[in-house]
């Protein structure tokens, strides 16, 4: 995994978590890491929507896979050039 793909985790990651916490100093590691705006602002549409949708899963009991489902997921995705 490239270490833009790391600074990009660790900004979701924070982003999820401590919203309220978010500067536009933690904006400044990803552009320095080669990131484009539009690139940062793609990665954060899609965290919303993941978000959104394990609150939905949760709220409504769906039947989620477990994490070597996930896991497969990621590889294929990281194998064809999602990031």
């Amino acid at each position: 995994m490239g270490e833009h793909v790391r600074l990009m985790l660790a900004f979701l990651e924070k982003l999820t978590l401590e919203p309220a916490r978010v500067t536009a100093a933690d904006i400044a590691p990803l552009r320095d890491a080669g990131l484009s705006d539009a690139a940062i602002e793609d990665a954060i549409h899609v965290a919303v929507l993941f978000n959104i949708y394990d609150r939905m899963a949760d709220s409504l009991g769906f039947d989620i896979p477990g994490p070597e489902v996930f896991a497969y997921g990621a590889n294929m995705l990281l194998r064809r050039g999602y990031l």
